[in-house]
């Protein structure tokens, strides 16, 4: 099993939910950039529980830099960043070997690996893996330097657009035992023209495969996406206003045949609901060979979104270091 990602700007995940500890190797850092464990705190925060609807599991999510890094500078070896798991409660996916998730990993991951895969907190499918995905992100964005900016959003959740009745939506599905997805903007101010490469490397190509990394993702659009496709030509072609090539409208998203167009990056990814739900669901249990309820235990998100944003930016940040690394 590999989790490798990127050419220039290599990141290596490993670990796994219930593991003693996860963590990243990152090959491809520069030299003499400072850097030091407390820079991660803001970006790490943004990811942790706590809000109303996220997981009541808490973890302290201390960065150990390992290997990389000398007196908060680094020194342009391989830079391994390590965590620790503490608050794990293994004993809730027992049920789960015989009788698993709807639309979860359980069913496929033992076909895949075995029956003796782990399944414990969703073992490397877990979204609890995107932690040191943040902690990589985070060394992007210093490579892409102070003047790329990155603004993410929810726009959407539960089908809801309105911000102001989020809660409502998500209080909503637990109310009920459920759970809702949600829909996230990540825009990416900065970026060169020039960054990107025609088809497989394109900007779109690179970073829609590292979203599509992220558990829970079931959708990428860049630009006007799936709408933009009702407009004419003439509506939804962006006009050049100025000699740097800034646009008076941006449905490309900032980028054009692959290539950052120096506009505005503009994307859209899609998280789908929390498969683990308290709500009981009719399905198929494997050890007495019929449809069975099941009564899911544990502690999980109601909505992944609600903590998905910073993830988004770290993903789309790695891909954009690697592919301005590649210029």
């Amino acid at each position: 099993m590999t989790n490798g990602f990127g050419e220039r700007f290599h990141i290596e995940i490993y670990g796994a939910s219930h593991a003693p500890s996860l963590g990243v190797r990152i090959e491809g850092v520069p030299a003499n950039m400072e850097l030091s464990e407390a820079d991660f705190a803001a970006d790490l925060e943004r990811r942790r529980s706590g809000r109303r609807g996220t997981t009541p599991r808490r973890e302290g999510d201390v960065p150990h830099i390992l290997s990389g890094v000398k007196d908060s500078v680094t020194d342009g070896t391989l830079l391994e960043i390590a965590f620790c798991n503490e608050n794990t409660r293994s004993s809730d996916y027992e049920q789960f070997r015989f009788h698993p998730r709807p639309s979860h990993v359980d069913l496929v991951a033992r076909r895949k690996y075995g029956e003796e895969f782990d399944l414990r907190g969703g073992g490397p499918f877990s979204g609890r893996m995107t932690l040191p995905m943040v902690a990589a992100g985070v060394v992007a964005k210093r490579i892409l330097g102070s003047g790329v900016h990155f603004t993410t959003t929810i726009v959407e959740i539960g089908g809801e657009r309105d911000s102001a009745k989020f809660d409502e939506v998500v209080e909503a599905a637990m109310r009920d035992g459920d759970s809702v997805g949600g829909v996230i903007e990540c825009r990416i101010s900065g970026i060169e023209c020039g960054v990107g490469e025609p088809m497989f490397d394109s900007v779109e190509s690179v970073a829609a495969h590292i979203l599509f990394a992220i558990p829970a993702v079931k959708g990428v659009e860049f630009g006007s996406g799936f709408a933009g496709v009702a407009l004419r030509g003439s509506a939804r072609n962006d006009a050049i206003i100025d000699a740097d090539g800034r646009t008076r409208t941006n449905n490309e998203g900032g980028i054009n045949g692959g290539i950052a167009n120096g506009n505005d990056i503009v994307v859209r990814v899609a998280i789908k609901p929390t498969p683990t739900i308290s709500r009981q669901q009719q399905t198929y249990h494997f050890g007495n060979r019929q449809i069975e309820p099941l009564n899911a235990k544990g502690r999980h998100d109601a909505c992944i979104a609600l903590r998905a944003g910073v993830v988004v930016e770290a993903a789309m940040a790695i891909a954009l270091a690697d592919l301005t690394l590649q210029k």
